[in-house]
């Protein structure tokens, strides 16, 4: 008998959710995975370096193109660690704000992975279902910045305007007209608030619709159950965060256990899995979604009963506002020096994490005492999920890769800063 050895394989780069730049090199024994190595590095966008290179008030925009799914809660990290070298702390309605809307991102980003996992392993309905859903967050993104994707929303010392008190409505077109508009404009007669509060307000019924098509589904099952498995110990050990993390049963969650802006005022509970499976951190980010609904209720309940102002009253960060440079020389000046040149940053370091949609997203930031960031480095949560994916695809079949693929939850924006 001739002697069978195993093989080396490319995969990809063609991973959809990847944008075709995670290329895997596996070896294989027949159908069976042996050893897969990630090759990272094909997206290198050098995000920290130019980050470097630009005033730090110019760089918030650079975070929303990290992870492009959890555009605000990169900028979070980011200008938290701005305000925590500066000295300086954001009004309360502010805090409030940037609470709501980072659990409209988690709820966006999650959408994106049930949507994209299911297609991955084949099912098509729930990404239609799920980005029915996601269009609204895109127009709450847009109603307050303009922007449906890459906001630049958060600024040090608060967030760049109020709620809006009119919603945005569509208009008549050759493609949108009678019922067909009228459904689409239902919730828009009053202010974003009223919108956000009627959008999730029916959040768990359409969660109920996706659980209706995955959770006891045999198939999904069948290509999640015991796929993946990652324990506990090892979950720590290779530096998960997340709902990688949860999935295998470890309660950690840094708005319980770090709280931060307004999380330590708003009750939610964590979700945890049982055996860290890709079923299980289904489930996780399934539970994610409904705790996400009830944070962002109880944050337009706040923001509805305390008005007030959303930035710092402090010159020395923050622009004057658009009344002030008609009718002051100095002001205009002083408009153009802050967006030109930025402001000297007290030297001295920092370390700022938030519990973004894929797990802990941090930023260490060095000043020197200039305009410009010393040092910028991100701490990506898919960077150490993506170390892990030899040990959860080996002894899997082939098809079973897609699956570990799928649950990562990569966005490969932050994996290749």
């Amino acid at each position: 008998m001739s002697e069978i050895h195993n093989y080396t394989m490319n995969f990809g780069p063609q991973h959809p959710a990847a944008h075709g730049v995670l290329r895997l090199v596996l070896e294989m024994d027949g159908e069976t995975v042996v050893r897969a190595d990630p090759h990272v590095g094909l997206l290198h966008r050098a995000t920290e370096k130019l980050a470097e290179s630009k005033p730090f008030n110019q760089s918030i925009g650079y975070m929303d193109r990290l992870d492009y799914v959890s555009m605000m809660c990169n900028e979070h990290a980011y200008v938290r660690a701005i305000e925590q070298l500066l000295g300086i702390q954001p009004p309360d309605r502010a805090l409030w704000i940037r609470t709501m809307f980072d659990e409209l991102t988690r709820f966006s980003n999650h959408l994106m992975w049930i949507g994209s996992a299911a297609l991955d392993l084949g099912a098509m309905t729930v990404f239609l279902y799920a980005f029915r859903e996601r269009e609204m967050v895109m127009d709450m993104y847009e109603a307050v910045s303009g922007a449906r994707m890459h906001a630049t929303y958060y600024r040090p010392g608060g967030v760049y305007r109020d709620l809006p008190e009119q919603m945005p409505k569509y208009q008549e077109s050759r493609w949108t007209k009678g019922k067909a508009l009228q459904r689409k404009n239902e919730w828009r007669d009053g202010s974003l608030l009223d919108f956000i509060e009627a959008f999730v307000r029916d959040v768990p019924a359409r969660i109920d619709e996706y659980e209706a098509l995955l959770t006891e589904n045999r198939i999904w099952k069948q290509r999640t159950v015991n796929i993946g498995v990652v324990s506990p110990e090892r979950a720590v050990q290779m530096g998960f965060s997340g709902p990688m993390l949860r999935g295998s049963g470890v309660e950690w969650d840094l708005r319980k256990k770090q709280p931060y802006a307004k999380y330590d005022e708003v009750d939610f509970d964590i979700p945890v899995g049982v055996n860290g499976d890709s079923y299980d951190r289904y489930l996780v980010r399934v539970e994610e979604m409904r705790q996400s609904a009830k944070i962002i209720l109880q944050c337009v309940e706040w923001l509805r009963a305390n008005p007030g102002t959303v930035m710092l009253r402090n010159f020395k960060v923050v622009p004057p506002t658009r009344e002030e440079m008609k009718d002051d020389m100095e002001a205009l000046i002083h408009h153009f020096k802050l967006f030109t040149e930025g402001y000297c940053v007290p030297a001295g370091e920092t370390y700022a994490a938030v519990e973004a949609p894929k797990g802990e997203f941090g930023c260490y930031l060095v000043s020197d005492g200039a305009n410009k960031p010393f040092r910028v480095h991100l701490r990506a949560p898919g960077f150490a999920h993506l170390s892990g994916f030899d040990e959860m695809a080996s002894g899997h079949m082939l098809a079973d890769a897609v699956a570990v693929i799928s649950t990562l939850d990569l966005v490969f924006g932050e994996v290749d800063r």
